[in-house]
């Protein structure tokens, strides 16, 4: 059975990185950099192997009339942690999830990427977020919101990076509760497609959503994360190897 498979590895490794596979060290520079992770471990094969890997760039689209997505996010209080490859959030309610095509799909964590592993029509943005949802079967759903520098703080990012230790791997309880709701633009419209996970082991058969329309972070907050990191934390765009990518 693929799907519970993908989830005990994905889930495992995305929540609890860096301690899963702690033996294949992997990065963002260097000898151990994006180009270099399907040649790191015969378990990161499909880093270099895989047909339906993301990030992609999102030019050409198939129009759908109808949306089969909702959000049902609750103001919850979380676990916070940089593991060095980004700032990671932990989830741990039951309360949190998306329907996509109705299904339900938990949220288990929420992450960073600077700048952004997706593009639109070409361009990336300063800063992308991803939802990492599971269902019940242990298919995987990543939906990705991208942020754009305006002149006002988003207030859930400034919760978290208030909380968030500069020390690496160094878990922090944040005091107040997010409301993820305040993570989503107002227009909620999406691409779809089905891709990967974009860092190792670069599971595929993951579902993805692209918010069209990116939320507005401040150029503070996300200087604030670049600063965190010390590093670029994105993976190049993938082939879409004859991939569709709708839109609603």
């Amino acid at each position: 059975m693929k799907f519970p498979y993908i989830l005990l590895l994905a889930t495992s490794f995305l929540i609890s990185a860096p301690t899963a596979f702690a033996e294949e060290q992997w990065g963002y520079s260097g000898n151990i950099s994006p180009e270099y992770w399907g040649n790191i471990s015969p378990k990161f094969t499909e880093c270099k192997q895989g047909k339906s890997q993301s990030p992609v760039n999102i030019i050409q689209t198939t129009k759908l009339h109808t949306q089969h997505l909702t959000f049902h996010y609750q103001l919850t209080t979380e676990h916070i942690v940089n593991n060095t490859h980004t700032v990671q959030v932990i989830v741990n309610s039951d309360k949190d999830y998306l329907i996509f095509h109705n299904k339900k799909y938990y949220l288990k964590q929420f992450h960073f990427h600077t700048p952004s592993e997706h593009h639109i029509h070409g361009i990336a943005y300063p800063l992308e977020i991803h939802f990492v949802h599971a269902n019940k079967d242990g298919h995987l759903l990543v939906l990705a919101v991208m942020a754009e520098e305006g002149m006002k703080k988003n207030p859930e990012l400034e919760k978290a990076w208030n909380v968030v230790s500069p020390q690496p791997n160094k878990e922090e309880v944040m005091t107040k509760p997010f409301n993820i709701n305040n993570f989503l633009p107002k227009d909620t419209s999406y691409f779809h497609y089905t891709g990967s996970l974009t860092t190792p082991p670069c599971l595929e058969d993951v579902t993805w959503i692209v918010l069209k329309q990116p939320v507005q972070v401040s150029e503070d907050q996300v200087d604030r994360f670049e600063t965190l990191m010390q590093h670029d934390n994105n993976r190049h765009v993938q082939p879409l190897n004859g991939r569709k990518v709708d839109e609603d």
